[in-house]
């Protein structure tokens, strides 16, 4: 990654909020699920995979097994069988019959709505636990992957050398009122159109705004 831009003021932060918003305003995460269970389930395959794989694989999945118990029920082989199309997919099954496990013996199948208890399970990372948080419960949990730690130093929005750094940032410098959805407009805008290797600056919404010094012509 090139070297961070510089911090972005307040009124420059918002102003490009407000142009995410005013383009989409009610931004969805693109990891496909049925009920929390599953959703916790496709944010922790979805480690070193991209969304488009991880729905191609949970599809048939979740049709089956939607619930911890009918997980059980599936198996590991089950299980391995339906994600072998997914990065890490071994360990991955087996994460997911572990959480699957403790989810029927300590939470009696229901997934718990705190960071620490999510964070708890096999296979669930701080990040996962910001996604259920953020997209289940609608919690303001910012969960930073490589296109927001991108977005937020390109731009200047939430610059960090760090993943923690960038997440405190992003909950420091993003006005409270945006802070709900400034997890899904920025890693989409990271996805879509601040992209690592080909930046499509030209047709940015917040080109006039983003401190990015390379922009693209």
């Amino acid at each position: 990654m090139s070297k961070p831009s510089k911090q972005l003021d307040y009124h420059t932060i918002r102003a490009i909020m407000e142009r995410f918003r005013d383009a989409d305003p009610e931004p969805e995460g693109e990891l496909e699920h049925v009920n929390v269970y599953t959703l916790v389930v496709a944010v922790a395959l979805s480690a070193q995979a991209t969304d488009v794989g991880v729905n191609k694989a949970t599809r048939a999945l979740f049709q089956i097994a939607d619930t911890p118990q009918k997980m059980l029920d599936l198996g590991l082989e089950g299980v391995t069988e339906h994600i072998k199309t997914i990065g890490l997919f071994r360990q991955k099954a087996k994460n997911v019959i572990k959480l699957s496990q403790i989810l029927v013996d300590d939470y009696d199948g229901i997934v718990p709505n705190s960071r620490a208890a999510l964070q708890s399970l096999p296979g669930v990372g701080r990040k996962t636990a910001n996604v259920v948080l953020n997209m289940w419960w609608r919690q303001p949990a910012q969960a930073v992957d490589t296109h927001i730690f991108r977005v937020g130093n390109r731009t200047g929005i939430a610059p960090g050398k760090t993943v923690e750094a960038v997440e405190r940032a992003v909950e420091d410098n993003i006005p409270a009122d945006f802070q709900l959805h400034a997890h899904h407009w920025l890693i989409l805008h990271g996805r879509y159109h601040c992209k690592a290797r080909n930046p499509q600056c030209r047709t940015c919404i917040i080109k006039d705004l983003c401190a990015y010094k390379d922009k693209t012509t």
